[in-house]
């Protein structure tokens, strides 16, 4: 098969292509985030011309369809559907926590993985994953929002992700550090093609877990206020 995988949900912009049978894989990484916005298409188009290939020629294009940084799930979605209305190629949206645990698995041989990512705020995307004989993966646990230490990791499982290195105390122990990489998406599109092989482009929809990126003003104004009651007068201040 010709396939096209691409993930912007995190820091890193990662995109694979597999040109066909016995070629090797072409791969691209750069900045994510605003930038990917800029930088997705112009390198799509560089590995295809590497490879020798049209658009209209691949079997699938594949994308990490979150959760995630929402900007860049957006940029991910609305390339993914581009390319695929203009091309009539079929476009896959996969779990970006999926493919973490494939890339751990790819890192360390792990088939139980607790894939967690970053969701800024103090709080982590979790999902857990159990790989079959087969090389298929089931879903144990869906993805999830929650604070670091709320997530429970069952003995024998690995967990993985980006979000180690900002919680990696906070965490279960067991970790491989580990990605939403373009490549693990590759890896994942044959069987996601063999499900749906005709995947509309126009259903190819970033996923949102959470609703909101930030805190309102009024949040924080009320946060800095518990923060200073909880602290109390200052010596030599009436209470």
């Amino acid at each position: 098969m010709k396939l096209l995988a691409f993930d912007t949900s995190t820091e890193l912009l990662s995109i694979a292509l597999l040109p066909g049978a016995g070629r090797a894989v072409l791969t691209h990484d750069g900045a994510g985030g605003a930038q990917a916005s800029a930088a997705l298409i112009p390198a799509i188009e560089g590995l295809l011309a590497r490879a020798g290939l049209q658009l209209a020629q691949l079997d699938a294009i594949a994308f990490g369809r979150g959760p995630g940084s929402f900007t860049g799930l957006r940029t991910a979605a609305a390339v993914a559907q581009g390319l695929g209305f203009g091309s009539g190629v079929p476009v896959l949206a996969l779990d970006t926590l999926l493919a973490v645990a494939e890339d751990a698995h790819a890192r360390s041989g792990a088939t139980q993985v607790l894939a967690v990512l970053d969701a800024r705020m103090g709080e982590v995307y979790a999902a857990a994953y159990r790989r079959r004989a087969d090389g298929q993966w089931d879903t144990e646990q869906p993805p999830q929002l929650g604070k670091p230490e709320a997530i429970a990791l069952p003995p024998g499982w690995t967990v993985a992700g980006n979000a180690l290195a900002l919680f990696g105390d906070r965490l279960p122990a067991g970790a491989v550090a580990a990605l939403p990489t373009a490549a693990a998406l590759l890896r994942l599109a044959p069987a996601a093609v063999a499900l749906h092989p005709g995947a509309d482009a126009a259903q190819a929809l970033p996923l949102y877990i959470r609703d909101k990126v930030a805190q309102t003003t009024e949040e924080r104004a009320a946060e800095r206020a518990r923060k200073e009651m909880n602290r109390g007068p200052a010596a030599g201040q009436p209470p």
